[in-house]
């Protein structure tokens, strides 16, 4: 009984076949700079050929002009080192979005309309985040005058985030319910 743990346990350190062998060999093969961009790529321009409507229903026509886009999107390496760089990061922000979600939702009180623009400002800086970096990367930026806080631009939009949640919990709700009628806290 032992010796076949053993033989489970070490199967992937003597050579067997492990899950990182095989995205290895994908990615060798081109699988992720070349086959899955150019699916996604194909996808999203049919499926908005086909919601547009353009070509009177011609799935011929749709299907020939996104094979083309598709293509013509993989000819050179931006494409694929643009993928490269973003699907980590957006990995990353819906699983601080989740664990946002998670802890909002033991803690907080959902009904507010407040903390609704709060999750919809965490999410907004996040899908800043996730497509700001690529795009600079890619050298997007570059050249534009997008570089004028340099290397700071990243701590001037924490203090900012941070002064305003601040200033929002500091200010937060100052009606309080005296019978029927909202009455101004005269205290604040």
């Amino acid at each position: 009984m032992i010796n076949e743990g053993i033989v489970l346990a070490s199967y992937g350190f003597f050579g067997g076949g492990t899950i990182g062998d095989l995205l290895g060999q994908w990615e060798a093969a081109g699988i992720f700079a070349y086959a899955l961009p150019f699916l996604l790529i194909f996808a999203i321009v049919y499926a908005i050929l086909s919601f547009v409507n353009v070509f009177k229903n011609n799935k011929a026509v749709v299907t020939i002009i996104s094979l083309a886009v598709a293509l013509m999107a993989l000819q050179f390496e931006i494409v694929s080192y643009f993928f490269a760089d973003i699907f980590p990061r957006l990995g990353v922000a819906l699983s601080i979005i989740l664990v946002l979600l998670i802890l909002g939702g033991m803690f907080l009180d959902w009904d507010n309309k407040g903390m609704k623009w709060f999750l919809f400002a965490v999410v907004a800086v996040a899908v800043i985040a996730v497509v700001w970096g690529p795009l600079r990367n890619i050298g997007l930026f570059s050249g534009i005058g997008f570089n004028i806080f340099g290397g700071n631009i990243g701590t001037i939009i924490a203090v900012v985030v941070i002064v305003g949640l601040i200033a929002w919990v500091i200010n937060g709700n100052t009606k309080i319910n005296v019978g029927d009628a909202p009455v101004r806290n005269p205290t604040r």
